[in-house]
């Protein structure tokens, strides 16, 4: 199945993985990508960390088989900088690379990256043209409806990053100063989607089937790009894609058994690639999305709190499915 295309990228679903930083690491991307997500991304990583040689922002890189098509997205506010950067990750053999522009977080737009790009339409595409010429894979990137109410900008900067030669652009319907608080707007993607030529992907509270091929239609968008809403519920890719083929068939809903077993399968797949002491960390505020819908769901949040290893996760699934039984 070919649901489209990023450049000379062929997308086998019209459901994206969202890059989110401290989720979307190797095992998560895999993840994914089974349940029938049709791309993914990395971590962000930082150009500026990249050019001092963090061991951090290496591994951050490290792409498989399993996860493709997968980008590697970078960030940073100098075009030079930037560049390298995105020379430096070809070689972890990406599929594509993407340029944050819409990243929120203080530590991020505070420094001049990520959403505070949209202060300077000009800069994005000298950073955007500065990155294309450097690699050999399509370009996208990732930006919001603008900085707030006053500056939405979100149609200038996509005109700008494609005559710059970006092969796609993702548009948060959020300004900066809402974080992600509602509403989302999705007036502002059909609009971006009327004025560039490139595929457009629409991001934002897009939670379910029903609600993607309304974002889908509403906004004729190519793609939609799921983030917060799979945490827990990776079979939310699975569902958009039954739906968009057939909206009458009844979708497929995992018991908490499955639930579970993946929440195991995911955290062990983590524990194999960074080992158990960071992974189980890293892994107490994912697991908690897999209980959503349980009975008792906040003290099982607790107990997600205080896990060590993967006996005491393998534990808690038990105790779980003994109280459901």
């Amino acid at each position: 199945m070919t649901a489209g295309s990023i450049g000379s990228v062929t997308l086998p679903s019209k459901a994206l993985l969202a890059p989110m930083a401290g989720v979307t690491d190797r095992a998560y991307r895999e993840l994914c990508m089974r349940m029938g997500a049709g791309y993914c991304f990395s971590e962000m990583v930082s150009s500026k960390a990249l050019s001092f040689g963090s061991k951090k922002s290496v591994e951050l890189m490290a792409v498989a088989g399993g996860e493709r098509p997968c980008g590697i997205q970078i960030f940073g506010d100098d075009p030079a900088c930037m560049a390298e950067a995105a020379v430096s990750a070809m070689a972890y053999h990406p599929d594509t690379i993407d340029i944050n522009m819409g990243c929120p977080a203080p530590k991020i737009s505070g420094n001049g990256s990520g959403s505070a790009l949209m202060k300077q339409p000009q800069l994005c595409g000298a950073i955007t043209r500065a990155v294309v010429e450097a690699v050999d894979v399509p370009v996208s990137v990732k930006i919001r409806k603008g900085w707030d109410d006053s500056a939405v900008n979100a149609v200038e900067v996509a005109q700008i990053c494609e005559q710059a030669g970006a092969a796609a652009v993702t548009v948060h319907g959020r300004t900066r100063q809402q974080f992600y608080k509602p509403p989302v707007d999705y007036d502002i993607i059909r609009q971006v989607k009327e004025s560039v030529s490139i595929p457009v992907i629409a991001n934002g509270d897009i939670d379910s089937a029903q609600k993607a091929a309304w974002v889908l239609a509403y906004t004729h968008a190519d793609f939609v790009m799921i983030g917060r809403a799979s945490l827990g519920n990776p079979w939310l890719f699975t569902q958009i894609n039954r739906y968009l083929d057939d909206p009458d068939e009844p979708l497929y809903v995992p018991s908490a058994e499955e639930k579970l077993d993946t929440m195991v399968q995911h955290v062990a797949s983590m524990v194999a690639y960074k080992g158990e002491y960071i992974a189980m960390r890293q892994a107490r505020k994912l697991v908690v999305g897999y209980f959503k819908g349980m009975r008792g769901a906040a003290a099982l949040r607790n107990e997600a709190g205080k896990i060590e290893t993967m006996d005491d996760l393998i534990r808690l699934r038990n105790q779980i499915l003994q109280h459901t039984s």
